[in-house]
């Protein structure tokens, strides 16, 4: 519904994505006003960063796509509409994550495409058949994992009322933060993003093993190829808190 009445007006569809794709893209423009003063990042160089900044941003446009309504949760559970989705023979998360199903959101996946596509023709990379599967592996992995979090980050708002900014400060914080290179964050903030909220299975590892760098942590090979595993766990852990969470929900008029 919400596709269709997007596609009803394309004029301002195609303003809203290109608006997207623009605003997004001040972040990568932000990287490279960095490298107009310096000519690498925490021993990183600028088609380096570029590749790091494309997948995450990438992995996380997906999740936006389809997950990034569901920061509205909180306002539905203060003004009792939750109630409306409860009556529908519709899973109450597909209707969350259609609330408002924003099309605009594609502009993000596309600027991301583009700064990873360019910095694999910049990129002197050692391809061999393992590194290639890990590009679809990661993108996809990322996706789900940032879609985890976003679920993670409504379930939570059952309690809370309205976190939706704490929420952000994970998903929209984290896809900031996995732009960069590890290299250049205190260690205690890189085993946090890995074995507390492990946003770093997004891209960090498996993209130091594409790009032929050493990990920070020193962490065992095989937790390179992690990925899919780390967002199963993921998702089973969010499917959990959703539903726990749902069961908790009291209407306004309890």
């Amino acid at each position: 519904m919400w596709v269709r009445s997007t596609m009803a007006y394309r004029a301002s569809f195609l303003m809203t994505a290109f608006g997207n794709f623009a605003t997004t893209g001040l972040d990568f423009a932000t990287i490279l006003l960095m490298f107009s003063h310096v000519t690498t990042l925490g021993g990183f160089t600028l088609p380096e960063v570029a590749f790091l900044y494309g997948t995450t941003s990438t992995a996380f446009g997906l999740a936006d796509l389809t997950m990034g309504s569901m920061d509205r949760l909180g306002r539905r559970v203060r003004d009792g509409t939750l109630d409306t989705l409860l009556l529908r023979p519709v899973p109450v998360l597909a209707q969350v994550a259609a609330d408002r199903f924003a099309l605009r959101r594609l502009g993000r996946i596309t600027q991301g495409s583009l700064v990873l596509g360019w910095s694999l023709m910049r990129l002197d990379i050692d391809w061999t058949v393992l590194k290639v599967l890990m590009m679809p592996m990661m993108l996809l992995s990322g996706g789900a994992i940032f879609g985890a979090v976003f679920v993670a980050g409504a379930a939570f708002q059952f309690w809370a009322g309205d976190a939706s900014e704490v929420q952000n400060s994970f998903t929209y914080g984290g896809n900031t933060l996995l732009q960069y290179p590890p290299s250049i964050f205190a260690k205690d903030l890189v085993r946090g993003v890995t074995f507390i909220v492990p946003l770093a299975f997004v891209n960090w590892l498996p993209a130091l093993r594409i790009l032929g760098r050493d990990d920070p942590l020193a962490l065992p090979g095989w937790l390179d190829f992690a990925s899919p595993l780390v967002a199963v766990a993921c998702c089973a852990v969010a499917g959990l808190a959703w539903r726990t969470g749902l069961r908790s929900y009291r209407s306004t008029g309890s």
